[in-house]
């Protein structure tokens, strides 16, 4: 099999600041406002992952995932490259904690790439219909966090978390971060944030935290029917 070493997400830009694309045995978490092309970014992952020779599993958790758009990045390629995309669609936050909990059983050689989008869609979910329970929720996602970081390391692939978010309400101004937001960055080795700008098509892409990095970068994507790519 292709010894992988970064996980290209095929956005020229933001490629080159990551050195590559996301790193085989971490955790990158991607969080953004809905319409930000979270998915458009994960699906290109796969691609990626795909065109060196390695499986991708897909949790879609909260029904984005479209073979439409996988075909439409993918190109000629498409029937190859869905071969090569595991999909999984928990339905309820047991379903996702049981997938997780197989993840090791379902990954096993050839795999270059996990992705979990949303992580906290049906966490929400839960805490709303049960919001007695959200300590006790809130402690199985930061599990489930661990899982997939032990996973990175343990099975070499890369994990792509992408997050929902809650506004922030400043005196000054309102913003944006991700749900459970502790739990979530406490285990993200590289944190991207995605957000809209005032043309529809165009998404301001931060990197928050990377390795070595000493400060934010940012650069801005343009979302096409080919997929998320450089603004020029």
């Amino acid at each position: 099999m292709p010894l992988l070493h970064k996980i290209p997400t095929g956005c020229k830009t933001l490629d080159e600041a990551l050195k590559g694309g996301f790193a085989i045995g971490e955790v990158s978490l991607l969080y953004g406002e809905a319409e930000t092309a979270k998915t458009t970014l994960a699906i290109q992952c796969a691609v990626s992952c795909a065109r060196e020779g390695c499986k991708t599993f897909f949790m879609d958790c909260d029904g984005t995932f479209s073979g439409q758009r996988l075909s439409q990045i993918a190109s000629k390629e498409a029937d190859k490259v869905a071969e090569l995309i595991i999909l999984a669609r928990p339905k309820t936050f047991q379903e996702q904690t049981l997938v997780i909990d197989q993840l090791a059983n379902y990954i096993t050689k050839g795999f270059g790439l996990v992705v979990v989008d949303t992580v906290t869609f049906l966490y929400r979910m839960e805490v709303a219909e049960n919001p007695d329970s959200t300590f006790t929720l809130n402690r199985e996602l930061n599990r489930q966090m661990a899982l997939l970081a032990q996973t990175a390391k343990t099975q070499k692939v890369a994990v792509l978390v992408l997050s929902q978010v809650r506004s922030i309400f400043d005196e000054a101004f309102v913003d944006v971060e991700p749900v459970a937001t502790r739990v979530l960055k406490f285990w993200a080795n590289t944190i991207i944030a995605m957000k809209p700008t005032e043309n529809p098509k165009v998404v301001k892409i931060t990197i928050e935290k990377k390795e070595k990095m000493t400060k934010p970068f940012s650069c801005y994507a343009e979302i096409s029917e080919k997929g998320l790519c450089e603004h020029l």
